[in-house]
């Protein structure tokens, strides 16, 4: 019998992290580690993490190297899905990493795609895969696209009001861009065929489900539900009015925080729904290799299905669904 794969979990408490951690208990051709803080070691997260079998150990990103490095000594793969605040608490992650002999590191990316200077947040995990290459590991960057769950219609019944994004409820632009969609559900599965390919090793892997304009979305729920979607839009010109905002603001105090918020914001709205940046299309020429030409025969979670199970009632938990 082969060896299992070992392979270690950063941020394994988070949406992404959750979908990826336990999904690689089950297969048995992996052994997973879930890698928290010390303080965080006795929270009900990890616990859960650790009811699905799943190994978690202490160790801090920005504590001694050697801990680190006793940590992930015998580690092939670590994947990294941690909380965008502490983006930059790779780099001495990866350090490690390579001192202990890791095979393969992905970084926390799991978004949609872009070029360098249209997104701050992909500049920054950009930086951050410049930095694990200096240091010569190697790696793969693995985005996702648009979470499916962050695109549901509103209708008159009330039946999909509670899982509604709170924040993404407007159609940017007109509604006529591609836009590439992954349910949260899914993202383990595939990230556990990308980490294992040789094909990917030192690539950008496209992964992603559906591609739909945010009118066939509606259109979709209203041929679903038998109702009518509320369609309202953040027009172009107001997009880039709030991105002027908040670089101008951040300019004069790059510490503010709401006017980053906004920034982030309204430049995701600005890659969905203007520039339609996320789309296989554009990807490939920003270099991406597509999932769906790696493995024709992997099957995610349509849209059209993750709809009727909304209408159905399905409990949000078992969505892994971010917003309560």
């Amino acid at each position: 019998m082969s060896t299992p794969i070992k392979v270690l979990v950063v941020g394994a408490t988070g949406r992404t992290g959750m979908s990826v951690a336990p999904f690689f208990n089950t297969d048995k051709g992996k052994a997973v580690t879930a890698l928290t803080r010390e303080s965080s070691l006795g929270k009900p997260e990890n616990q859960k993490l650790k009811d699905r079998g799943v190994q978690v150990v202490a160790a801090d990103l920005l504590g001694p190297k050697e801990r680190l490095v006793d940590v992930l000594t015998g580690i092939d793969i670590v994947i990294s899905a941690t909380f965008w605040r502490n983006l930059f608490d790779q780099i001495p992650l990866a350090e490690a990493a390579k001192e202990a002999g890791v095979k393969r590191f992905v970084p926390c990316s799991f978004m949609t795609p872009s070029p360098r200077g249209a997104m701050r947040m992909y500049d920054w995990k950009d930086d951050i895969l410049a930095a694990i290459q200096r240091v010569y590991l190697p790696w793969t960057s693995i985005d996702v696209g648009w979470w499916s769950e962050q695109v549901v219609p509103s209708i008159p019944s009330g039946r999909t009001q509670k899982y509604q994004s709170p924040y993404f409820e407007k159609i940017p632009g007109d509604g006529t861009m591609p836009v590439a969609l992954t349910a949260l559900a899914d993202i383990g599965n595939y990230v556990a065929k990308i980490i294992v390919d040789p094909r990917t090793l030192n690539k950008k892997v496209f992964a992603y489900t559906d591609v739909h304009t945010y009118h066939e979305v509606h259109d979709l729920m209203e041929r679903l539900s038998g109702e009518k979607t509320a369609r309202s839009y953040v027009p172009a010109s107001e997009v880039k009015q709030k991105i002027d905002e908040a670089e101008e603001t951040l300019s004069k105090d790059p510490k503010n925080d709401a006017a980053l918020m906004q920034l982030f914001f309204f430049q995701y709205q600005n890659n969905l729904g203007i520039r339609g940046d996320n789309t296989p299309a554009k990807a490939k020429i920003f270099g991406y290799l597509d999932f769906k030409e790696l493995y024709p025969d992997v099957k995610g979670e349509t849209v059209s299905e993750l709809f009727q199970k909304i209408l159905n009632g399905q409990d949000k938990d078992s969505l892994y669904y971010l917003w309560k």
